[in-house]
């Protein structure tokens, strides 16, 4: 600033006396007379008193430059200084090794350098986060203070079934009937419900509200969460409905064992009929007690406390061996049960007290559910790596509507026959189960009152099946051998 106001000073000494000079000499020209003495003389006056003005006007001026320009200037060099290099540098070592303007150059390059480093950083965040947003499984929708979107994903279009139209708080939320308010949100959070369950379409949401503030805690928005929470209400369903079942399919059997024996005990009745009581009794403690045995089991593999005892066995015997158990009932139908092996079929490794469970379970419905007389056609073979079992009957069927929920527990397609049969409506739950716990699968194909047709399929032995591959691959080595050698 010093050679600056100097620069400033000389130039304004030189015009000033030139102005002085040309006025002098102008008003004399103007008066007709012309004297070498007193020019210089007023010259020389004018001059000395532009002078001090000027010095006066320079002081006030240095001050003010310095004042409104330096010093900002220098503050403004000693913090990009300490932001770029985060320390504080002593001016003087700084001034010993640059001029001003470099100073003030790098200084800014440094400030430069350290924004774009900044900016870089806050661009990857934002990213990262918009990035998140858009492949996150659950809504997010930001609000500001006058309701309009600040930002929404894909997802909360999807679960809230949204258009371009609802483009605001209160014509969303209006559509999706919510009675929910934003300044209520934001300035009665702690007396305002943040959480919501409402129903759209065939899908169930959880909606929740959070107000969110700016650095000085001053409330700028709102954001709701969306989640979807269909799983979860239809689980909460059926476990509702599996409690009401299993409390109406105990208090059937209760109240007749109660019914029957409070009447024996309050009246003597003949022998013969003391014993049709008592087998009514006796018959529905079995079937408490069978139920009971069936709940015990499906609790014990949801809560994996049943350990498979894997072993190697044939499956076409121990279908034979199924059927064999159930002779008594296929007689009493008088039902034309016939099984056939129709490959040699590797052995199976498998839990085999449990595939038994499942043979037994679905020979006993086709018999059950299959009218006198009926024919009970059972096959065995091989496919692939999987070992199948299709059992094929021509009873009642099963109506398309009901096929797709028969594997859920105590669903049953007609539950007054069923719980006349004894069935307790958790025996195709279990055999899904247990299959699916051998890496099997259970397919079932039915119409109504034609028949229905039941494919169990399970993996072989993997040794087994590995050593027929390599059986093969001998085989075509062999015979490639042989042509080459009649070549």
């Amino acid at each position: 600033q010093n050679k600056i106001v100097l620069i400033f000073f000389i130039v304004g000494i030189l015009i000033i006396a030139g102005i002085s000079a040309f006025t002098v000499y102008t008003l004399q020209k103007m008066s007709g007379t012309i004297d070498v003495s007193i020019p210089i003389r007023d010259l020389l006056i004018i001059s000395a008193i532009a002078l001090v003005l000027y010095i006066l006007i320079t002081i006030v001026i240095k001050y003010f430059v310095s004042k409104s320009v330096v010093k900002p200037i220098n503050r403004l060099i000693e913090s990009a200084e300490k932001m770029a290099k985060g320390q504080n540098m002593e001016m003087s070592n700084i001034l010993n090794e640059k001029t001003e303007v470099d100073e003030l150059v790098n200084a800014f390059n440094l400030m430069t350098r350290e924004l774009n480093q900044k900016l870089t950083e806050v661009n990857r965040q934002k990213k990262q986060i918009e990035t998140i947003l858009l492949h996150m499984t659950d809504g997010v929708i930001a609000f500001d203070m006058n309701g309009e979107i600040i930002h929404i994903n894909p997802a909360a279009k999807t679960l809230l079934g949204l258009t371009d139209k609802e483009d605001t708080f209160e014509k969303m939320f209006k559509k999706l009937n919510i009675d929910v308010n934003l300044e209520k949100i934001i300035y009665l959070e702690n007396w305002t419900s943040s959480e919501q369950k409402v129903e759209v379409g065939n899908k169930a949401v959880n909606l929740f509200f959070a107000p969110f503030q700016d650095e000085n805690d001053k409330p700028t928005g709102v954001m709701v969460v969306i989640q979807d929470i269909t799983e979860h209400v239809k689980l909460d369903n059926m476990r509702r409905e599996f409690v009401a079942d299993v409390s109406h399919e105990l208090k059937t059997p209760i109240t007749s064992i109660m019914g029957y024996a409070d009447t024996l005990l309050e009246e003597e009745y003949d022998r013969e009929t003391q014993s049709k009581f008592l087998s009514v009794i006796a018959s529905e403690a079995r079937r408490m007690a069978k139920l009971v045995t069936d709940l015990l089991t499906l609790s014990r593999y949801d809560n994996n406390k049943i350990k498979k005892e894997v072993t190697q066995f044939d499956l076409g015997d121990l279908t034979k061996e199924c059927q064999e158990k159930l002779k008594f009932e296929i007689e009493k139908k008088h039902h034309n049960v016939e099984c056939f092996v129709t490959a040699n079929v590797p052995p199976v490794q498998a839990d085999k007290d449990g595939i038994e469970r499942v043979i037994l379970n679905i020979i006993s419905n086709a018999i059950k559910y299959t009218p006198e007389n009926g024919t009970i056609k059972v096959y065995v073979g091989f496919v692939y790596n999987d070992a199948y079992i299709k059992i094929i009957d021509n009873g009642i069927g099963i109506p398309e509507k009901d096929l797709s929920r028969i594997f859920e527990r105590f669903y049953r397609v007609d539950k007054a026959r069923t719980r006349e049969m004894g069935g307790t409506g958790l025996g195709l739950s279990i055999a899904k189960e247990i299959l699916d716990r051998n890496n099997g699968t259970i397919d079932i194909k039915s119409k109504l009152n034609e028949g229905t047709e039941v494919v169990i399929r399970i993996p072989t032995k993997t040794n087994n099946s590995s050593s027929h591959k390599d059986l093969m691959r001998c085989f075509f080595i062999s015979s490639k051998f042989i042509l080459l050698v009649f070549n």
